[in-house]
């Protein structure tokens, strides 16, 4: 790893001092003693730290680190600031800066924040290389499992899959600084702060691995000969628990006059679980105060269908952005705390049995979504 600093300080002394440090811990070091000589060196060297003195004339350390992350975001800057000047040490933080530590500079909180700094350089390039092996894992696997036709929607996938790994890995990182530095302060909120966020993000991941697993396995239908109310007893008796938990009617009517059809029962079973805890979440996170809080799930036999599934909920709707997007690859109808692949899987299972998946939302109502699968011949 190149382990390369630049250090800057209006005063000379101080940057001759500090560089026998820094080359006493194995640093090759470049000093600056102004703000644009150190955007030149940069620009030159391209060292992967900077170590900068907050208080400098012309050009101070604040306005050099945004410079700094601006035109090379990938630089870590580590800022040196007084006992005075804690709220502008604050502040570098919310720009982006990698750590500060306060003069004067002991060799171990040296030592100390620059290892900070090369573990978050070493930790962007495994992220970088775990990411391009992982959209060369996907594309490889991609060619030899869909059709020619569906490869742009793949690109689109990994692209998704790439950008929703990168934030997660970015909030683990913050999560993670937060919690060290209220560790290292004795800072309880920080540490309560910095911990939660880490443990959004595991949950996060556990999410999306299970929701990739399922990308995967229902990549191969098993269409078989079965009953279309399976499938809905069995989703709501699973979510019984949890609704009552929480307080809220979980209803089935289903219809008595269907016949057996042929399809996935085990897909159709995932879709409605998917739906079903979309609309349980929906009536806790969005349900006005007071108002009685119910997930329904019918089935009944259109005209010219096999069945037609209807998940109701009683939340407060869906805004018309999110109606427009709400089968868009990677897009959570929940924000930060979905994965955005949930519905994109249940939309992908019901096209595959040439069905039809819509829905009706009103703001202040709630939502229902409708499944219609079709009668389908098991000898084609």
């Amino acid at each position: 790893m190149d382990k390369t600093v630049l250090f800057v300080d209006d005063e000379k002394d101080i940057c001759d001092v500090l560089s026998i440090s820094l080359s006493d811990l194995g640093y090759k070091v470049h000093t600056a003693q102004d703000g644009q000589e150190a955007l030149q060196i940069i620009e030159e060297v391209s060292p992967p730290i900077v170590l900068t003195d907050i208080r400098m004339p012309v050009m101070d350390g604040i306005e050099l680190l945004r410079k700094i992350k601006s035109r090379f975001p990938e630089t870590e800057v580590v800022m040196v600031t007084g006992h005075g000047d804690m709220d502008l040490a604050i502040e570098s933080l919310k720009h982006q800066a990698t750590d500060f530590i306060v003069k004067p500079i002991k060799d171990e909180a040296l030592k100390i924040a620059l290892n900070r700094a090369l573990e978050r350089i070493a930790m962007r390039r495994q992220l970088r290389e775990y990411t391009e092996n992982l959209e060369e894992l996907v594309q490889e696997k991609s060619a030899k499992l869909v059709q020619a036709e569906r490869l742009a929607a793949i690109g689109e996938t990994i692209a998704g899959l790439s950008h929703a790994i990168k934030n997660i890995a970015g909030g683990l990182e913050g999560g993670t600084f937060v919690l060290e530095k209220g560790i290292e302060l004795d800072n309880k909120d920080y540490i309560q702060q910095g911990w939660e966020a880490v443990r959004f993000n595991f949950e996060k991941i556990r999410d999306l691995s299970v929701d990739l697993l399922n990308h995967a396995k229902f990549t191969d239908l098993d269409f078989r000969l079965s009953d279309p109310n399976e499938p809905a007893r069995e989703v709501m008796e699973l979510m019984k628990p949890r609704a009552e938990e929480h307080g809220i009617e979980l209803r089935t009517d289903l219809a008595s006059d269907l016949q057996t059809l042929w399809f996935d029962p085990d897909a159709i079973h995932h879709c409605l679980l998917n739906l079903v805890t979309n609309g349980i979440d929906a009536v806790l996170s969005d349900n006005p105060l007071g108002l009685h809080k119910k997930v329904v799930l019918e089935t009944t036999k259109p005209e010219g269908w096999g069945v037609e599934y209807r998940v109701v909920d009683n939340g407060f709707g869906m805004a018309a952005e999110v109606r427009e997007k709400i089968f868009t690859s990677f897009y959570s109808t929940k924000g930060a705390t979905g994965t955005g692949i949930g519905l994109m899987i249940t939309k992908k299972i019901i096209d595959d049995h040439n069905g039809v998946i819509e829905f009706e939302s009103e703001e202040g109502v709630g939502t229902t979504f409708f499944i219609r699968l079709p009668h389908i011949d098991k000898d084609l």
